[in-house]
């Protein structure tokens, strides 16, 4: 093999691992916050509560879990929360069961359930959504608390597509590296 050809496949062997590497940071900067934790999205809640345990940042992803048909999500505006009244200010539904909210805008996010009489029960909270910063704030380190963890999270989906495109998963990878640096 000449030395041009060993170059080639090292260019494009450090490709492929540059995009990887890139593929799962952008999911690790991300986190996946499982609405009410284990109480799911029900009206056994205090959504307020539980909202203030987190940082939401750019890019995180809210998943609402309850049964199809008892419940739904509606992303409003700010007077839609407070009043409970949809008739107008609705920005979003959601009635899957397992909806998944990307936060995709610096902003203030209002949820509610539009069942009757859930709004009014407390089954509703908003959210403030920051730009990621990794600065410190009187000395102490800004941590984000961990969100729940989920079956489907990113880092799963993520190495589920990886897996597609490396059907022989990573062993076979390196072998074909190995390959193009030794022979």
């Amino acid at each position: 093999m000449g030395v041009t050809t060993f170059f080639k496949n090292c260019i494009f062997m450090l490709s492929i691992l540059i995009l990887l590497s890139s593929f799962l940071l952008n999911c690790v900067m991300a986190g996946v916050y499982a609405v009410g934790d284990q109480d799911e999205w029900s009206s056994q809640t205090n959504y307020a509560t539980w909202a203030e345990k987190y940082n939401f940042t750019l890019g995180d992803v809210l998943v609402f879990k309850y049964v199809k048909g008892q419940h739904n999500v509606y992303e409003v505006r700010e007077e839609t929360f407070r009043s409970c009244e949809t008739s107008s200010g609705v920005l979003a539904k959601y009635e899957s069961g397992e909806d998944q909210v990307v936060l995709n805008k610096v902003k203030k996010y209002w949820f509610i359930c539009n069942i009757v009489g859930h709004c009014l029960g407390g089954m509703r909270f908003g959210i403030e959504v920051k730009n990621v910063t990794n600065s410190m704030d009187g000395g102490e380190i800004n941590q984000q608390i961990q969100p729940s963890p989920l079956e489907n999270s990113c880092i799963s989906q993520r190495w589920r597509v990886i897996g597609m495109f490396i059907p022989f998963g990573t062993g076979l990878l390196l072998l074909l590296l190995f390959n193009f640096i030794f022979y």
